[in-house]
C-alpha cells in the first residue's frame, strides 16, 4: 500500500480561485473532478501514446463506477472519497475497477480514512491512501499485517480463492 503525503503528493487538483474550471488546461499528474473530465475526455490520448499525459479523476461515492467504463485506457488514476468512514460505498467502486474492468492504475481512497480499514481497503483493491490528518502511518502499515497469516473465508481482488486453512 502507498501512503500519500497530501503537501509532497505529485498529483494536483485543477482549479481557479472560484473552485474546480469546467475547462482547466491540463498538465501531467492533473486530478480532475468527474466534470471537468467530461469536458476533456473525448480529446485525451490514451496511455502508451507519445501525447498521453498522466491524468486522473476524483469520482465522487455516489457516482456509478461505469461512467469511467469507457475512459479507463485513458486514466492513470481514479481516486474514491470516503465522505464518512462508516460510508462504504468507495469499497465497492474499487472492487468493480479492479474485478469487473481490470483496471491497471492506481486507485486511492481518500476522505475519513482510518488505520482500521487497511485491510479491507487492500482487499477491494485500494492500493493508495491518504490517511486522516490524525491517523498514524506506522499503526496503519502495521495493520495490513493482521489477516495476513491466518487468510479469509472469502477470495479478494488479489487472492481469488479463499486463504483461510489452505496448506502451504
Amino acid at each position: 500500500m502507498k501512503f500519500i503525503d497530501t503537501p509532497r503528493d505529485q498529483w494536483h487538483t485543477v482549479g481557479g480561485e472560484d473552485g474546480p474550471m469546467s475547462h482547466p488546461p491540463i498538465k501531467s499528474h492533473s486530478l480532475l473532478t468527474l466534470g471537468q473530465w467530461h469536458a476533456v475526455r473525448e480529446q485525451w490520448p490514451a496511455k502508451g501514446s507519445e501525447a498521453h499525459k498522466p491524468v486522473g479523476v476524483i469520482l465522487p461515492n455516489d457516482s456509478d463506477i461505469e461512467v469511467l467504463e469507457q475512459d479507463l485506457a485513458k486514466l492513470d488514476l481514479v481516486v474514491l472519497h470516503f465522505p464518512k468512514w462508516t460510508d462504504g460505498r468507495a469499497y465497492s467502486q474499487a472492487r468493480i475497477l479492479r474485478a469487473r474492468y481490470r483496471f491497471g492504475g492506481e486507485v486511492r481512497a481518500t476522505g475519513d480514512v482510518l488505520v482500521d480499514m487497511m485491510p479491507l481497503l487492500a482487499r477491494t483493491g485500494f492500493d493508495a491512501v491518504a490517511l486522516r490528518g490524525d491517523q498514524d502511518r506506522a499503526t496503519a502499515e502495521r495493520t495490513l499485517g493482521f489477516f495476513a497469516a491466518r487468510g479469509h473465508y472469502q477470495g479478494d481482488v488479489q487472492e481469488h480463492q479463499p486463504v483461510f486453512g489452505r496448506t502451504a
